[in-house]
């Protein structure tokens, strides 16, 4: 079972919806799409109101395309859960949850080099974000 990081800290998937990759993404029972960075996000526009939860696929944790991908939805007006997963990193956490992710699946091998107290230690995002003390 997955591990769900949030800003509570770690949790069990709570998910019980069908996830389908957006190109299987036909059917009314879908509720869920995985996205992976560089699929056209216009072609979910229209339907962004039907779904409930975008997981958003990190190829390599130094592969930040995933963040882009999360702000441009949040952009667009997706309202849904917004999950990252893949090789995602404890440090990447703060940064995952200020381009508009709402949680990160970890991959329990990560999750068992970097307990949960990591992950907390960067819960706290909305601190030491630069662009926000410049905002005021």
């Amino acid at each position: 079972m997955a591990i769900v990081m949030r800003d509570a800290g770690f949790a069990a998937d709570d998910w019980n919806g069908r996830i389908a990759p957006l190109q299987e993404a036909q059917g009314d029972d879908v509720i869920g799409i995985d996205l992976d960075p560089g699929e056209d996000l216009a072609a979910l526009s229209p339907h962004l109101g039907q779904i409930a939860l975008i997981r958003v696929r990190f190829g390599a944790f130094s592969d930040g395309r995933g963040f882009t991908v999360a702000r441009r939805l949040r952009a667009m007006g997706f309202t849904g859960r917004l999950r990252a997963a893949g090789p995602i990193l404890a440090d990447q956490y703060a940064m995952a949850r200020r381009a508009g992710f709402d949680e990160v699946e970890v991959d329990p091998k990560i999750a068992a080099r970097q307990p949960e107290a990591q992950w907390l230690a960067r819960a706290d995002w909305r601190a030491g974000d630069h662009q926000a003390r410049l905002r005021g």
